[in-house]
């Protein structure tokens, strides 16, 4: 058979591929396929055209019913050949041809004489042809022979009929299960590949059972796999039975590390790296556990073999995210592979040296990585830039080599995500370090005269405009900016408008100059430049129309304290009359999208599994049929409404959610019924909710459901008085009370009597965050900066041992249940310490913000310091309190 792709001339300058299928059409190939009809078969013309059309099928290449049914057709006549590579390219095309159940039978009889045929491997590929083919009718017929193939001498039998074990168990998992002994006997194999086969198909039989695996695990482990290939897959099975013993709360001793270790030593390198990566990707791996393996990765970075040396530094490179200090010793050889024929292997050699290495070492390392940074991928080249990122946060002295090396880069050519990882890594770099602002924020200006992405050159014009007026210079910024204005389309010119704005307004003696480029822009040919040039004229000009000490600032540098979504809702739903738009109309809260709605359309369960449903979602909503009920409508302005808290199980005969309505003084619990038995009608439906863990609350009102019909969801109420504008928590026990009426399922109708029933719920919890309303700020510096400095409250804490950075900040968030700001509760993998902004309004409509550091050490004990600025004390300090007590 022909190689896929030969070279027509090797010394040739071009030196172009030629495919032996180029060009071919569907319409001759199967004019070629009536050679298959020909009374004398030509076994190498016929393997050509076989291969032909494998060919068009591997290439998404259609055949309709007709071709294919004709295709098959005369495929099968093909068995009367004894050509041995001519049958191997019939069962090919069978399989892909996938005949429909009443084609297959023609081939069946065939085979079936295949798969007992004396030529091994006839029966190998006649068993693989055979299993992907049938259906589950005709597999029972020919088990006993699967079974027999299982246990067959023969490996090559052996394994197919293993393999296709493993296919049919996607389809027929009952009948596949009844092998358990034959593959057992298969583990117990010489051949590598049977034992290999076996074990994967034995461990997908008993996967969902826990016990059966672990013990599976437990008796392979004393040593009775001598297939590396099997030995590869019983350490993945065994890393698998250590996380769920972890998970499952199995204290102690690490189970079956010993077998990891000793694999450590075994002859096969495939081996070696796979146990080495499974004990570096165990949970909280300690040092001890960690050293056998750095060890033989270590000796693996040296290795002749390209394969092993990639092998070796990608997985050295992960651990180094999590446990730097245990990489180190293997920085000497790493450093020898920056050089590596391989840019992949250099790559990864250089970017776990960033991450590991000392600050003596960052000079060298820089000189080292820009002779190669040309000749990789921008895949690659941000890997790099990642690591240069976290590797100035972490030595801050170090930035000028790092800001230049960045300004170089980011003057070479590259794609969107690697600029922009540049530009990301240089932002940090300005917030971060003080002292690296002025020569940044210059590089960045270099970098937008020859931007070609829209999208930077606005991101990197807003930044400039925050950060610009705060330098010792800014005029020398002014140029930079106003040539957008002239040289960029209508995007970039609007934002470089803006910018100058602020640059006028925070820089008095730029403000005249400022004034007079604005004049300028207001006849640009774009109407958002022109409008935004004339409106900030008019503020910069203090005609007496804008306050300019403070709406100035609120406009230009302010962040717009609702969600656009909500504000994009209130403006389409606003009915223009006499009245203006009142923007504190629009609800605060962002709101998320309940588990019901994202269920697909037409998908609707029914009955039993059907979640409760609610005629008012959303604040809007609820905020409408609060104040549509007399006992509630005196409570005042709804201050928040929770999402849905589960009351029920998922499958249970009544399905109750309820909702959490906070006032300044008042608490209403909405909950949302439904009755999802049919033959069943639920009348004076009540919740009788006992308060005794929650002493501040004293319930004054309810309101009951008169009528509950099968799958027809109704809410009940009931309020509590709180103190006001006071974060009252406690714990409710509630108790569904009902009377229930049997329905004649032929008339649906209900009997006149009825039995009173109840019906016990889980407890429900008012807590700290339920008076937090989640509203981001656009700019969290200038907010912060805004607040009085004086009134800010810093206290630190001591979180306990945590699994990561993640789970801490997580539960701080839901613990507050503020708003996370531009992306701060986004931990890098490799941190150990991290900032996270929160915003949010706090009950009584108190704007609060939260910067909170967390750190964490070798032991993974998590420390935060907490830093908090609100409109009021006493806020800041109630804040303090919630994390004090939580």
């Amino acid at each position: 058979m022909a190689q896929p792709f030969v070279k027509k001339d090797d010394d040739h300058d071009d030196e172009l591929e030629y495919s032996p299928f180029m060009g071919i059409e569907k319409g001759a190939v199967l004019q070629e396929a009536r050679v298959f009809n020909d009374a004398q078969v030509d076994p190498r013309r016929c393997s050509q055209v076989i291969t032909k059309l494998l060919y068009l099928l591997n290439q998404g290449e259609s055949f309709t019913k007709v071709e294919a049914t004709e295709v098959f057709f005369s495929v099968t006549k093909l068995f009367q050949s004894k050509d041995t590579g001519l049958r191997r390219m019939v069962y090919l095309i069978i399989k892909e041809l996938s005949p429909s159940s009443d084609e297959v039978i023609i081939v069946t009889s065939s085979l079936m004489k295949d798969m007992n045929s004396k030529i091994d491997m006839y029966r190998a590929n006649a068993i693989r042809v055979l299993c992907r083919i049938i259906d589950g009718t005709l597999l029972t017929q020919i088990e006993r022979y699967l079974k027999q193939a299982i246990v067959d001498k023969n490996p090559v039998v052996s394994s197919a009929a293993l393999v296709s074990g493993l296919h049919l168990l996607r389809t027929n998992p009952e009948i596949v299960k009844r092998w358990s002994n034959e593959v057992q006997e298969g583990v117990q194999s010489r051949s590598a590949l049977v034992q290999f086969h076996a074990l994967a198909l034995l461990h997908q039989i008993r996967q969902n059972d826990r016990l059966a695996v672990s013990k599976l695990v437990g008796s392979l482990t004393r040593g009775s796999v001598r297939s590396p290939l099997a030995q590869c897959l019983l350490i993945r099975y065994t890393s698998q039975v250590i996380r769920d013993m972890a998970n499952h709360g199995q204290s102690g001793e690490r189970p079956f590390y010993e077998f990891l270790e000793s694999c450590l030593r075994h002859k096969a390198e495939m081996v070696i790296l796979e146990a080495a990566r499974a004990i570096t990707e165990l949970d909280c791996v300690t040092s001890r556990e960690l050293t056998p393996a750095i060890t033989v990765l270590q000796l693996f970075l040296s290795s002749p073999k390209p394969v092993l040396r990639f092998a070796a530094v990608r997985t050295l490179n992960k651990v180094s995210m999590t446990h730097p200090m245990a990489v180190t010793n293997c920085n000497i050889d790493m450093e020898s592979l920056i050089s590596d024929q391989n840019r992949s292997i250099a790559t990864l050699a250089i970017t776990t040296l960033l991450k590991t290495g000392n600050e003596s070492s960052v000079e060298r390392l820089m000189k080292q990585i820009t002779n190669f940074m040309s000749d990789i991928a921008d895949e690659f080249k941000i890997v790099v830039v990642d690591a240069i990122r976290s590797l100035c946060v972490k030595f801050p002295l170090k930035y000028r080599s790092l800001m230049t090396f960045l300004s170089n880069i980011l003057r070479e050519e590259g794609g969107f995500e690697y600029k922009r990882a540049i530009v990301d890594s240089i932002v940090t770099i300005i917030r971060d370090i003080p002292d690296a602002k002025e020569s940044g924020l210059l590089h960045l200006c270099e970098f937008i005269e020859d931007c070609e992405f829209t999208y930077l050159s606005t991101q990197i014009l807003h930044f400039l405009g925050i950060e610009g007026p705060k330098t010792s210079d800014p005029s020398k910024y002014i140029r930079y900016i106003y040539n957008r204005v002239h040289l960029e389309n209508a995007t970039v010119r609007a934002a470089a408008v803006s910018t100058l704005a602020k640059f006028g307004f925070m820089v008095e003696s730029l403000k005249p100059r400022i004034t007079i480029l604005l004049k300028r822009c207001i006849y640009d040919s774009d109407d958002e430049v022109r409008d935004r040039a004339t409106l900030f004229l008019s503020v910069l000009g203090g005609d007496g129309t804008v306050d300019t000490d403070k709406d100035s600032t609120e406009f230009l540098f302010g962040s717009l304290e609702v969600p656009l979504t909500n504000m994009e809702t209130s403006l389409k739903n606003y009915d223009p009359s006499e009245e203006a738009f009142d923007i504190n109309s629009v609800p605060k809260e962002v709101k998320s999208q309940p588990l019901a709605e994202k269920k697909a359309q037409g998908k609707k369960p029914t009955g039993l599994g059907a979640p409760p449903a609610t005629p008012a979602s959303g604040f809007e909503g609820y905020e409408r049929l609060l104040s549509s009920i007399p006992e509630f409508s005196a409570f005042g302005k709804l201050f928040k409404s929770s999402s849905p808290v589960e009351l029920t199980e998922a499958e249970t005969e009544y399905a109750v959610n309820v909702v959490k309505h906070i006032f300044d003084n008042h608490v209403v619990f909405q909950y949302n019924c439904t009755n999802t038995i049919p033959e069943q009608l639920l009348e004076r439906v009540n919740v009788i909710v006992d308060a005794s863990e929650a002493e501040e609350f004293s319930e004054v009102t309810s309101k009951a459901l008169n009528s509950l019909p099968y799958d027809s969801p109704g809410q009940a109420f009931v309020a509590f008085e709180k103190p006001e504008s006071v974060p009252a928590v406690g714990k409710f026990s509630n108790t569904l009370t009902f009377v229930v009426k049997e329905v004649d399922p032929s008339t649906g109708e209900a009997e006149d009597d009825g039995v009173e029933d109840e019906y016990q719920l889980e407890d429900l919890e008012v807590v700290s965050a339920d008076y937090m309303l989640k509203v981001s700020v656009s700019n969290f510096r200038n907010a912060w900066e805004s607040m009085n400095e004086d009134d800010e409250h810093v206290d630190e804490y001591g979180l306990g041992q945590r699994e990561s950075l993640v789970e801490a900040i997580k539960a701080v968030i839901e613990l507050l249940g503020m708003q996370p700001c531009e992306g701060t509760e986004t931990v890098p993998s490799n941190a150990r310490s991290h900032t996270c902004l929160l915003s949010g309004v706090y009950i009584g409509n108190v704007k609060v913000l939260v910067r909170a550091q967390f750190g964490m050490d070798s032991s993974r004990e998590i420390a935060m310091k907490l830093a908090v600025r609100a409109e009021d004390v006493s806020v800041a300090a109630a804040i303090h309190e919630i994390v004090a007590n939580g």
